[in-house]
């Protein structure tokens, strides 16, 4: 058994459950999933409900799916996904270093995960005992290529979204005229 595979496994895997149930339930002082939303929606991901469950389902389930060394490269993909969802839409602009709200704790983990994604996980796994064979290079770079892509087409549908709800909104300030009109102002 390879001892250090197992631990960086559930200790990855874990930490990842406890993120996705702080965003899902406010569990471990989290923002609940009212919390979350408002967070997606100052990061411009809407639709912000269903954003905010799948971003809390995939850390929690991801996790759990890695803790426990089940399709391990499935897990990882959807784990790097939500890291580098969260480099683009809030630590990019910081800078790489923690310490200034930058995104060297979430590139650790990306490269934890593909580690992870590309090492066998050996004798204490689901996957071992499943007799599921997906390890390997090309799995690990599957799970990054397939995660960055899936964070792009998030991003980008949030920021599609955010402007079509953008457009049809109101001007501030406008008051609907005798015919209903929202977009005109009566004098």
């Amino acid at each position: 058994m390879k001892i250090g595979r197992l631990i960086a496994r559930t200790l990855i895997g874990g930490l990842f459950i406890g993120h996705g149930t702080q965003k899902l339930f406010g569990w471990f002082g989290g923002p609940g999933l009212t919390g979350t939303e408002q967070m997606m929606a100052a990061i411009d991901m809407r639709p912000t409900r269903p954003n905010a469950v799948v971003a809390g389902a995939t850390e929690t389930v991801g996790g759990a799916l890695l803790a426990a060394g089940l399709a391990t490269p499935l897990a990882s993909t959807g784990l790097i996904g939500t890291m580098v969802t969260a480099i683009r839409t809030v630590h990019l602009k910081n800078g790489p270093w923690a310490a200034n709200g930058g995104y060297e704790y979430n590139l650790v983990l990306i490269a934890g995960l593909l580690a992870l994604a590309d090492g066998d996980p050996k004798d204490a796994s689901l996957d071992r005992a499943l007799g599921l064979q997906l390890t390997g290079p090309q799995w690990a770079l599957a799970a990054l290529a397939t995660g960055a892509a899936a964070s792009t087409l998030a991003i980008e549908m949030g920021r599609r979204t955010s402007a079509r709800v953008a457009r049809s909104a109101p001007p501030v300030g406008a008051v609907p005229d005798v015919a209903g009109d929202p977009g005109t102002a009566q004098s």
